[in-house]
């Protein structure tokens, strides 16, 4: 055999060694990687499921909290339901029930004061309306906000002339409260949402007026 030819084949087999090598790590990368990646997964189902198990958990104890009497709750009879075009003077502040325009107001959260004969027709549909004042303090707002978005029956907008600085309201019943965080504003909502007072259980919140923010 001539040296070049020996010399061509022992760079080929040099060659053949390098790639083999480079193969090698690459697959020992991508393991690295695939592996990585499955505890990251692992890691995010064994996360979600949790969460999901504590919100499960949270949806029963609220529902079992349904069935009971709510410290605190008022409760209102012999409520009007006829439906006028001219101001209500309701008897509570902010009202539960009663006379009532027409139209209803879309639930959703609202920056400005609502027109009181439209909420209420919103409360006859199984609506609750939350108001709070112009001094409740900013974050507890932002609580009630992100609390609106897990209640499509409900109605969340500032009061003027209440005198707590939060007040739960739904038809016939009202609850009033010192903090966003007291425990029976969530049990007030799975109680009297669409609840058992409700006149007009599954009537629309959507499709009357305002928009919401």
């Amino acid at each position: 055999m001539s040296s070049r030819k020996q010399a061509e084949q022992e760079r080929a087999a040099k060659l053949a060694l390098v790639r083999a090598e480079q193969a090698r790590k690459e697959r020992r990368r991508s393991m690295l990687i695939v592996g990585t990646v499955t505890v990251v997964i692992l890691g995010l189902i064994g996360t979600t499921a949790v969460m999901l198990e504590r919100e499960s958990a949270r949806k029963e104890a609220l529902e079992a909290t349904a069935s009971q009497p709510l410290d605190g709750v008022e409760e209102f009879a012999d409520l009007g339901r006829d439906h006028v075009a001219e101001p209500v003077d309701y008897e509570q502040s902010p009202p539960v029930g009663g006379n009532h325009a027409g139209v209803w107001t879309n639930c959703g959260v609202y920056e400005d004061v609502l027109v009181n004969e439209e909420s209420v027709h919103s409360l006859e549909h199984g609506a609750v309306w939350i108001t709070y004042t112009d001094s409740t303090p900013q974050d507890q707002v932002e609580a009630l906000r992100t609390l609106a978005q897990r209640n499509p029956y409900m109605l969340l907008s500032p009061f003027d002339g209440q005198t707590a600085p939060i007040v739960a309201s739904a038809w016939g019943v009202q609850l009033s409260l010192d903090h966003a965080a007291d425990p029976r504003l969530e049990q007030f909502l799975a109680k009297y949402q669409q609840g058992e007072q409700t006149p007009e259980p599954g009537a629309p919140c959507t499709g009357g007026t305002g928009t919401p923010a």
